[in-house]
C-alpha cells in the first residue's frame, strides 16, 4: 500500500485555500500520519488557529515559521480553534494563550485525558503507516508524545468492557509519562473561554461560522461550516482517504452509530464545495466521502456477521483475530471489533452474555 495523503510528511510551504483561510502543516510523530493541518483564519484583528498541533518543541517551532510566512507571529492569534481532545489537534493551545492571552474554542464536553491511550486512525490505516516511513520528531523525552482519548480517564489498569487488555503504550514510555506528571511538564490544557455546541456561529475570517457537532470519533468532536462560501472546516470527522479510529471506549453508548449520524448530517448540507481536513489535502465532494467511509463501516459489519456464522459465540477478540490480519491483533483491534459488536447489538442484530471468566460472548 502507498503512502495515504494523511500520511504525507509536512510542508513548509503555506498555501491560501479560499481568501483569507491559510493552509499551514504541521509535523507530526504519531502512528498512521505524518503532518496535522493547521488553519489560520485572518482578520483585521490578527488570526484563529484551528487544531495548533503537538505539544512538542518542533511542532511549536513549525507553527511560528508558518505564521512567519503569512506576516504574523503567535501574539496575533486571537483564538484557538480545538476541533476535539487529541493531543495533535490541542497540543499547541496552552502555548498560544500564554503568549498572545487567545480565547480557546472547544466543544462544551471537551475532555482532557492525561494518558496515552488509541490512535487516529484506523486499525487497517495504522498498521500500513508502521511499515512505512516513520517520522522523525519526537517528544521531549525522546518518544512520541501521547494521545489524549475520553478512555484516557479510566487509566491503563484493569480491564475493558469485554474482558480484554486496556490500550497502553510501553512500559518505558508509561514510567516516562508518570516522571513528567510529577515533574510538572505534563500537557496541560488551558481553560475553555468558549465553549460551543451544535448550531452555534462564530465569526471568523469575516464569515460567519455554524459549530456542527459531530460525535463518533471522538464525543467532543466538532466541525466549522461557512454556508455563504460552501467551506467545511472537518478535523477528524471526514478525511479524504483514510477512515479515524472509532473507540468501542468512547463515552458514546454506540460511537459508531453516532459516527453514522454524524456523517449523514454533514452529507446533508448543501453546496459545500470545499472540505479542509484535518490530515491530507483539501477536497470537494464532501457528500461522497462520507457515503464511502459509511460503506466502510457497512462492509466491517457484514463481515462480522459473517465471522460470527463461522465461529457461533465468541469473544471479542476471537472476532477481530478473524476480522484484521495477525499483523494487527492487539487491543486497538479489540477495540474497533467491539464497537462493531455493540452496534449489531443495539440494532438488535446480535446477542450478549458472559462466559463467566470476566470476557463477553457474542453470537449472532
Amino acid at each position: 500500500m502507498g503512502t495515504r495523503q494523511e500520511q504525507e510528511q509536512a510542508s513548509t510551504e503555506v498555501t491560501e485555500v479560499a481568501k483569507d483561510v491559510l493552509r499551514m502543516q504541521l509535523p507530526i510523530s504519531m502512528p498512521g500520519l505524518g503532518h496535522v493541518n493547521c488553519y489560520a483564519l485572518i482578520d483585521a484583528d490578527g488570526a484563529a488557529v484551528v487544531d495548533p498541533g503537538l505539544p512538542t518543541p518542533g511542532s511549536f517551532t513549525a507553527l511560528k515559521d508558518r505564521l512567519g510566512q503569512a506576516g504574523l507571529t503567535v501574539k496575533n492569534v486571537h483564538t484557538v480553534i480545538v476541533t476535539h481532545s487529541h493531543a495533535d489537534h490541542f497540543g499547541g493551545t496552552s502555548r498560544i494563550v500564554k503568549e498572545s492571552g487567545a480565547r480557546v474554542v472547544a466543544h462544551g464536553a471537551f475532555s482532557f485525558g492525561g494518558a496515552p491511550s488509541e490512535p487516529e486512525v484506523s486499525v487497517d490505516d495504522l498498521h500500513a503507516h508502521r511499515h512505512g516511513t516513520e517520522p522523525a520528531e519526537r517528544g521531549e523525552f525522546g518518544e512520541r508524545p501521547p494521545i489524549v482519548v475520553e478512555s484516557s480517564a479510566r487509566g491503563w489498569a484493569g480491564k475493558t468492557p469485554w474482558g480484554g487488555e486496556r490500550p497502553r503504550p510501553p512500559l518505558k514510555m508509561r514510567l516516562r509519562w508518570r516522571a513528567m506528571r510529577l515533574l510538572g511538564r505534563a500537557m496541560s490544557f488551558p481553560p475553555i473561554s468558549h465553549p460551543v455546541d451544535q448550531g452555534d456561529v462564530l465569526r471568523l475570517a469575516g464569515r460567519e461560522w455554524f459549530v456542527m457537532h459531530t460525535p463518533g470519533h471522538t464525543n467532543d468532536h466538532f466541525c466549522l461550516h461557512n454556508a455563504e462560501d460552501g467551506m467545511f472546516l472537518a478535523g477528524d470527522h471526514v478525511l479524504p482517504t483514510i477512515t479515524p479510529h472509532i473507540s468501542g471506549l468512547s463515552l458514546e453508548k454506540d460511537p459508531l452509530a453516532a459516527f453514522f449520524a454524524s456523517l449523514d448530517r454533514a452529507a446533508a448540507l448543501p453546496h459545500v464545495d470545499l472540505a479542509l481536513p484535518a490530515h491530507g489535502h483539501p477536497f470537494s465532494d464532501l457528500a461522497a466521502r462520507c457515503e464511502a467511509i459509511k460503506k466502510h463501516h457497512d462492509e466491517r459489519l457484514e463481515k462480522v456477521k459473517k465471522i460470527a456464522r463461522e465461529l457461533g459465540p465468541a469473544t471479542v477478540q476471537a472476532f477481530s483475530r478473524k476480522l484484521f490480519r495477525q499483523r494487527s491483533w492487539g487491543s486497538m483491534a479489540e477495540s474497533e471489533t467491539y464497537a462493531h459488536l455493540e452496534h449489531l447489538r443495539l440494532l438488535g442484530d446480535a446477542e450478549c452474555r458472559s462466559n463467566g471468566k470476566g470476557q463477553l460472548l457474542y453470537e449472532i
